[in-house]
């Protein structure tokens, strides 16, 4: 079993770089010390950070003040919105009992601290390392460098910001490395929103150092999918230190940050009541097909055979697959926010712990068809004249984040 287990794992990353390949616009011009490169520099720092101790109880550290900041955040919003819930049998329910008001403040509060260590200059010390490793690694540009390692703990469209006039003279391979890791990673304002939800899966883990861990792996597999999948040596080189600063002051972080959240939650918030509102259009309608031909069909189903190799290749058992291939297609075609809640509320023994720990990983980041317009608009607005670029790579962006989380989740359960 163990030789199997081994056999998988040598499959699995064979076949997650070989997916990518016919997306390739040179296939003969990739160069595959990049992807040697990029696997295993994932597999070192995934050592490091799961491994070591002393990092595992930094970590132990950052998840006690994960809890002071849930029991702060719950107190602002019970301030703002009533009593926290309890246990009584009260006929009416605390409004933190609910997804808008219980789990959406903590995107608001969360976006306001990282606003914060960004402009006391923590972030931008831990993303500078991150950035030169990738600039070193891949042979890329400090902006698109920069630009990429942001996303581990700032937004999406937030961090293209930071490289801002340097946007319009990136390569169509920068852009795409640009796209892919903002769509690869989750960014800090988002992560104790989505351990409040997977907490009850979840109780034995620390998932904080896995949403980080999990970002930071994605980044470097992302710019390593964008390579395979746009050959390219254009670089971009420029001092970013002076673009970096994108807070005058702490209160103008705070309250900056404060709207930024705000802004993501309401985002959050109403794509969700959208997205969910036509999925239960979709599965009605395919149940109503289902019912003539005597079977029982749902997106979720279709996605899950669809995804369920994907997940083979990540390392999870063969009858595990099909669910695990479920909430990867959720994820994908949807948005993490029904995914992570889905895998959340799977019952005990329908995946193992190890599944579990893996397909967690495939599911963190912003991987999904409504991130490729919110990046679209969101750059396109800084660099209007690089917008057709930004349509072009968009396709092959969403296949290379995808298969960016899949890498990570396939190196991941190495060490599980």
């Amino acid at each position: 079993m163990e030789l199997q287990n081994y056999l998988q794992i040598f499959i699995g990353f064979i076949g997650l770089v070989v997916l990518a390949i016919p997306f390739s616009e040179n296939y003969r011009n990739i160069n595959y010390k990049y992807i040697i490169y990029g696997i295993v520099s994932q597999l070192i720092i995934a050592a490091i950070l799961l491994k070591v101790p002393f990092i595992i109880n930094f970590f132990e550290v950052l998840g006690n003040g994960v809890t002071i900041l849930q029991n702060a955040t719950v107190e602002g919003a019970s301030f703002v919105f009533g009593y926290p819930p309890s246990d009584s049998d009260y006929v009416y329910r605390s409004l933190l009992e609910t997804f808008a008001f219980g789990v959406l403040p903590y995107i608001i509060v969360m976006s306001c601290i990282s606003a914060i260590l960004w402009y006391w200059g923590v972030l931008p010390f831990i993303v500078n390392i991150i950035s030169k490793g990738c600039q070193k690694l891949f042979n890329i540009g400090g902006p698109v460098g920069l630009g990429a390692a942001a996303n581990v703990f700032i937004g999406q469209v937030e961090a293209p910001l930071l490289i801002k006039p340097y946007i319009n003279k990136l390569s169509r391979k920068e852009l795409l490395i640009l796209m892919t890791a903002g769509m690869a990673t989750v960014a800090g304002s988002v992560m104790v929103a989505l351990i409040t939800i997977l907490e009850v899966q979840f109780i034995n883990e620390n998932l904080i150092q896995h949403f980080l861990t999990a970002s930071i792996l994605s980044v470097f597999a992302a710019i390593m999918y964008a390579n395979i999948m746009i050959p390219s040596n254009d670089i971009t080189n420029s001092d970013v230190k002076k673009t970096s600063k994108v807070y005058k002051s702490t209160m103008d972080a705070i309250t900056t940050g404060t709207a930024q959240g705000s802004n993501i939650a309401v985002s959050v918030g109403t794509i969700l009541i959208a997205v969910i509102a036509l999925v239960f259009i979709a599965n009605s309608f395919l149940a109503f097909i289902g019912s003539f031909i005597g079977i029982d069909l749902s997106i979720e189903q279709i996605l899950g055979y669809i995804f369920a190799p994907i997940t083979w290749l990540m390392g999870i058992p063969w009858d595990e697959a099909l669910i695990a291939g479920e909430l990867l297609g959720i994820k994908t075609t949807l948005n993490e926010f029904i995914a992570y809640p889905a895998l959340a509320a799977l019952e005990d023994g329908v995946l193992s712990d190890k599944s579990k720990l893996i397909i967690f990983y495939g599911l963190c980041g912003f991987a999904n068809l409504s991130s490729v317009g919110i990046l679209i608009s969101g750059i396109g607005s800084m660099a209007p004249e690089r917008k057709d670029d930004l349509i072009n790579v968009s396709f092959k962006a969403l296949i290379a984040a995808t298969l960016a989380s899949c890498m990570t989740g396939l190196v991941v359960g190495c060490f599980i």
